[in-house]
């Protein structure tokens, strides 16, 4: 009889720990091998394998949005730094989420830069980035959605030609860390723009990198030939690509530089992707395009490809034909001009102006205008770093928001942006603004 009493405690006990480990499962997700991602070569031609699959990135730099991004044929998320993967993205961890869309991650390591005070002479500084990347692949080097190891991103500067060989030395450290601890996944590097001597130093110095990362915007579309002329024999990436940036386009006389329309960008990114995979077919395993989401860098709508509220702008529904060979159901509206009083002109303070708007929405749905005047932008990031959004001046609208408008110049002297934004209701948008200088 006690023999008996203990087979049901312990059959209890069993049942118990059952239903516990059970429910461990139901709260962290359903279980999924870890993915094992590889470059391999087939003559001449590189080729990313994930679970021995191959396997072409259709990506996008953002972490927001990830269900329009599966419905519109992408594939991959590129983040920048470790923290991002934990970040709750619709009320779940980033990766638990890209896991459940099916999407894969490239996970951003950051590398700490010299121009934010970083002392790569300082052996307590390097040793503890030398943990931190550690501890990161640790962390994350077993989840199933994930696909590159991204280590550091334009660390050698912006603006900078890649000599200092201090930067390149210790990226291939960690990089050799981060293949220790995890043979599974590749590791990339990026930089901003293939100029200078980075590729050269790259060549030279950091063996442990598999893939080079690319940043670049108004030279993206040859930066895969700009890549093999300068001698790279691995695989490349575009990791990043968009509207020609703020700092390569034209300005006015007083040095605003003037932003191409949203319909114009999307051209601009189809391009770009098309005649990239065209050019360095050999070499180029995917891109990643820039931004999917919001962001204030030189005006509000410059790299996003969302609004702030949420629509999609033109430029996603151009990736999504690039990735997937047709237009979403529900078309973003298209702006065919913008005309105005004060388009690249010097106005005086306080008078009356116009603006005129020829726009339509593929779908015949209704569209909706919001118009205002806002700052010049004055205080300009480096290398993307944050930046507040201008004051804006609602005073200046006068009458009904509509594709006709009549709006008066700020009182105070300086440069300005009449910036319009329409919208179809149906999730989509697109946006253009002008600047004018008031005196």
């Amino acid at each position: 009889m006690p023999g008996f009493l203990i087979f049901l405690r312990t059959r209890c006990l069993l049942f118990t720990l059952a239903g516990v480990f059970a429910s461990f499962l139901l709260a962290a997700g359903p279980l999924a091998a870890q993915s094992k991602v590889a470059v391999t070569k087939n003559g001449d031609q590189f080729q990313l394998t994930l679970n021995g699959k191959p396997f072409f990135i259709h990506g996008v730099g953002g972490t927001q949005h990830l269900s329009d991004l599966r419905a519109l044929g992408g594939n991959s998320i590129r983040t920048w730094g470790i923290e991002s993967l934990a970040e709750p993205v619709d009320g779940k961890p980033l990766i638990d989420r890209a896991q459940e869309l099916g999407l894969m991650v490239t996970a951003g390591i950051w590398v700490q830069q010299q121009r934010k005070g970083f002392d790569y002479d300082d052996p307590k500084a390097i040793n503890t980035q030398r943990d931190a990347v550690r501890q990161a692949v640790r962390t994350y080097k077993d989840r199933s959605a994930l696909l590159i190891w991204g280590l550091g991103n334009e660390m050698e500067g912006p603006m900078s030609d890649g000599s200092d060989l201090r930067v390149w030395k210790e990226l291939n450290v960690l990089a050799g860390i981060v293949k220790q601890e995890d043979p599974n996944h590749p590791v990339m590097t990026v930089i901003a723009g293939a100029g200078g001597v980075k590729i050269k130093n790259h060549l030279a110095y950091c063996p442990n990198i598999d893939i080079l990362g690319v940043n670049a915007y108004g030279s993206a579309a040859g930066v895969g030939k700009a890549v093999v002329d300068q001698g790279w024999d691995r695989p490349f990436i575009l990791t990043e690509f968009g509207p020609t940036g703020q700092w390569e386009v034209e300005k006015t006389s007083w040095g605003a530089p003037i932003e191409a329309t949203a319909n114009e960008k999307a051209a601009s990114y189809y391009a770009t992707e098309q005649m990239v995979e065209d050019d360095s077919k050999n070499i180029c395993l995917g891109t990643y395009a820039f931004l999917w989401g919001y962001k204030q860098e030189a005006t509000s709508t410059w790299y996003g490809m969302f609004l702030k509220t949420g629509e999609r702008l033109p430029q996603a529904d151009a990736m999504s034909l690039a990735w997937s060979g047709h237009w979403p159901a529900d078309r973003c509206p298209k702006l065919k001009s913008l005309t105005t009083t004060v388009t690249q002109k010097t106005v005086p303070a306080g008078t009356p102006a116009q603006a005129v708007v020829d726009a339509a929405d593929p779908g015949g749905n209704p569209l909706r205008y919001e118009w205002s005047v806002v700052d010049e932008a004055t205080v300009a990031g480096v290398g993307g770093d944050a930046e507040a959004p201008p004051p804006s001046h609602p005073e200046c609208i006068r009458g009904p928001q509509a594709k006709t408008l009549s709006f008066k110049t700020p009182s105070a002297p300086g440069a300005y942006r009449l910036c319009l934004i329409i919208r179809n209701g149906k999730g989509g948008a697109t946006t253009a603004n002008v600047p004018f200088m008031v005196q």
